[in-house]
C-alpha cells in the first residue's frame, strides 16, 4: 500500500457480494483496504465486465470478470490488468513494476562478474494458486562493455531461460529495446545492450489442484533458470557465460472457507 501511496494511488475492491459478506472476510484476512459492495453489480455493468456465461438464475450471477484498472481522479481508466482465465490474478507488486519500473523490495540475489553486475528477484516472495508474477533481472554492464541482443545475426545474443515445470506458465521473455552500435573493429553495426537495462519475465502459478503436492509437503516452490550472454568491449569479445538462476517461493493456499449461512448468497428464486 505505502508503495500503491508513493504513485499517488489509492486501491479499493469492487464486488457484487453484500456488506456482511465483505466485512466478514475483511475481518477473516485482516484486510484494511476499502472493499465496496455493489448491489445488483450496477458498477459492474458500467464497466462492461459483467459475466454474462453466468446463467442469471445462478447463485453467481453478478460477478465480474476480474481484474484490475488504474483509473485517474476523471475516471478515466489509464491502463487495465485483466487475464482470459477467471481464476489468474496479476500479482500488485508487478502492476507497479509495470507502471512504474517500481522496485519490489523482495529478496534479491546479486551476482557480478567480470563484466557485468547482476540483481536478480521476483516481485513476490509468497504465491497463490493462479497468480501471475514477474521474474526481473537488472543489468548493470561496466563502461564501454555491451551485449548482443536477441535477434542478432552471426553473434551469441544475452539469453534469460526458465526451466519448465508444471507448477507455473512462463510468458514470453521481455527484453528492452536494443540500441544499434557501430564496432569499427568488425566494421558492422549490431544491436546491443549497454549499461543498465532490465529483462522481465512473467509467469502464473499453476491452479491449486495442480499445486497439492507442493501445498502437503514444505509448501514452497523452486523456479530455477539460467543466463547465457557474451560481453564484448570496444576491442574483443570475451569467453560466453552462462549464470544458474533460483528463486524460491513460499505458496499459500487459496481461502476456501465459507462467510457464516445466514449472510451467505442466496440463489434466485426457481433456481435449479
Amino acid at each position: 500500500m505505502d508503495k500503491f501511496r508513493q504513485q499517488g494511488l489509492g486501491v479499493c475492491v469492487i464486488t457484487y457480494d453484500s456488506v456482511d459478506i465483505l466485512a466478514d472476510f475483511a475481518k477473516r484476512k485482516s484486510i484494511t483496504i476499502p472493499m465496496l459492495s455493489d448491489p445488483g453489480s450496477k458498477v459492474i455493468r458500467e464497466f462492461g465486465i459483467l459475466n454474462t456465461s453466468v446463467a442469471s438464475d445462478s447463485m453467481q450471477y453478478g460477478i465480474p470478470y476480474p481484474g484490475t484498472y488504474i483509473v485517474n481522479r476523471d475516471g478515466i481508466v489509464q491502463s487495465k490488468y485483466f487475464e482470459d482465465l477467471y481464476s489468474d490474478r496479476y500479482s500488485a507488486p508487478t502492476i507497479l513494476l509495470r507502471e512504474f519500473g517500481s522496485a519490489a523490495g523482495t529478496r534479491q540475489t546479486e551476482v557480478k562478474t567480470d563484466h557485468v553486475a547482476l540483481k536478480y528477484y521476483a516481485t513476490t516472495d509468497v504465491v497463490h494458486p493462479n497468480l501471475r508474477l514477474t521474474l526481473v533481472a537488472d543489468f548493470n554492464l561496466k563502461p564501454k562493455m555491451h551485449v548482443y541482443a536477441p535477434g542478432v545475426q552471426g553473434y551469441i545474443p544475452i539469453n534469460f531461460e526458465v526451466a519448465p515445470s508444471p507448477n507455473f506458465v512462463a510468458q514470453p521473455v521481455k527484453y528492452p529495446k536494443s540500441e544499434n552500435l557501430f564496432l569499427p573493429v568488425i566494421k558492422e553495426t549490431v544491436p546491443v545492450f549497454q549499461g543498465k537495462f532490465r529483462v522481465t519475465q512473467d509467469i502464473t502459478m499453476a491452479a491449486d489442484k495442480a499445486l497439492q503436492s507442493v501445498l502437503s509437503g514444505s509448501r514452497e516452490v523452486k523456479i530455477t533458470g539460467k543466463l547465457r550472454y557474451q560481453a564484448c568491449d570496444d576491442k574483443e569479445c570475451y569467453l560466453p557465460q552462462t549464470i544458474p538462476l533460483e528463486w524460491m517461493m513460499k505458496v499459500e493456499p487459496l481461502d476456501r472457507e465459507r462467510v457464516p449461512e445466514p449472510i451467505q448468497h442466496k440463489a434466485p428464486a426457481g433456481a435449479k
